[in-house]
């Protein structure tokens, strides 16, 4: 895939400056800091949104309390 991206232009000279140094292209270097970020942010199986993110019941569990004060 191809983008399209505007970059500052005090990260494009530090970025060239990392391409120098380790002798990769810039195209690489941006491909490991995608690879890295997407690493760092990624939604793990246990994890959740909404009401159960933060409650550690299980939700048969509660739906069968709750069902049992009826």
């Amino acid at each position: 895939m191809r983008a399209l991206v505007d970059i500052p232009d005090q990260q494009v000279a530090e970025l060239a400056a990392i391409c120098e140094t380790r002798k990769i292209s810039r195209a690489e270097v941006i491909r490991l800091a995608i690879s890295s970020y997407l690493e760092k942010h990624r939604v793990t199986e246990g994890e959740a949104f909404g009401i159960w993110k933060s409650t550690k019941e299980d939700g048969l569990a509660y739906q069968n309390r709750v069902r049992s004060e009826w």
